[in-house]
């Protein structure tokens, strides 16, 4: 229950925000409409410091664990990383959703969601059935070959750090005093110089704190942080359990998040239908589709997408959060351009 409400408050938080708008998504990636930047910042910024404040005041209840890095074994251990956050930001530019977003365009309506699930839900399948395998295989091989070298040298394998303060040799809070800054230089500068679209029916930054306010109900329900693009790969284990009649899988609470988080977006505007009135963005089904597919493909090649990555990661100081979200970002950007 604890799963269902949280993804509720998830979804209706994404819904007030109006970021689940694509018209939304694709300006920002333009540079044309700073609404995104404004509550995606101002929701990272936030949930940075609750999961601080609630790790300093209690640890052991909120035992969070960095997010690591994703490795398909290329050319770096953060190449799943970037990769991944390449085809995530890709798959945004063309379906003006992510995983999080594309919940709450089921629960308002948006037409070009549906195509853009569609297209989700089988690029989780294939990465379950095909691309998580060739992955798995690659980096097993690559483990082998190093612990192999290692062992030869009379070498101990080394811990890896995982978070920009680690790899700074900072503290903690220093670097955390540094992001909460150049957030908050951001969102103020965009809000005074910039002038966002109709879709805004309440502020950015309180649509941000929204949020937040979903991510530490979260906290303090399940203990854990949110994230959805992982549902998509319950899906495909779904699929490959029933299509090749083996022991369907136990786990299903994504499924259950991401539920709710339709259902969230779905009663909010119905309580308030203002907030469901969207700026309509020409998106055709086979960009939307073929979209959906490249984000969950590049999301799960990551380790996580917007929420997972963007919110989540970000505040854990996970250096591969900052990486996956900054090729996002800057693909989107790129193809935001290109196609003018």
């Amino acid at each position: 229950m604890n799963t269902l409400v949280t993804g509720a408050a998830f979804g209706a938080a994404l819904t007030a925000s109006g970021v689940y708008q694509p018209s939304v998504i694709v300006s920002q990636l333009k540079f044309e409409n700073w609404h995104m930047i404004q509550a995606f910042l101002t929701a990272a910024a936030s949930s940075a410091a609750l999961v601080h404040l609630l790790q300093t005041i209690s640890p052991t209840t909120f035992p969070l664990s960095p997010r690591s890095y994703s490795s398909i074994s290329l050319f770096s251990r953060y190449d799943g990383n970037l990769l991944g956050g390449i085809l995530l930001g890709t798959g945004m530019m063309l379906s003006g959703a992510c995983p999080g977003t594309v919940l709450a365009q089921i629960g308002t309506g948006v037409r070009s969601g549906f195509y853009a699930l569609e297209g989700g839900i089988i690029g989780g399948i294939v990465f379950t059935g095909f691309v998580g395998p060739w992955i798995a295989k690659r980096n097993a091989a690559a483990k082998a070959e190093a612990a192999a070298k290692a062992s030869g040298k009379g070498e101990e394998s080394k811990e890896l750090t995982k978070t920009v303060y680690e790899n700074l040799g900072v503290s903690r809070s220093s670097v955390l005093v540094a992001f909460e800054t150049i957030c908050a230089s951001v969102v103020v500068s965009t809000a005074l110089w910039t002038s966002v679209g109709p879709e805004a029916k309440i502020s950015p930054v309180v649509g941000g704190l929204c949020i937040a306010g979903a991510q530490l109900l979260s906290l303090l329900l399940r203990k854990n942080l949110v994230g959805t693009s992982t549902s998509f790969e319950e899906v495909g284990d779904w699929f490959w359990g029933i299509f090749k009649g083996k022991t369907l899988p136990q786990r299903y609470n994504n499924l259950l998040f991401v539920s709710g988080c339709v259902l969230g977006a779905k009663l909010l505007t119905v309580a308030y239908p203002a907030l469901g009135q969207v700026t309509e963005v020409a998106v055709s089904p086979v960009a939307a589709g073929l979209g959906g597919f490249l984000m969950i493909i590049g999301s799960r090649m990551a380790g996580g997408c917007t929420s997972g990555h963007g919110i989540s990661g970000i505040s854990l100081l996970s250096t591969s959060s900052f990486l996956t979200i900054g090729a996002a970002f800057g693909a989107g950007a790129l193809l935001g351009l290109l196609r003018g």
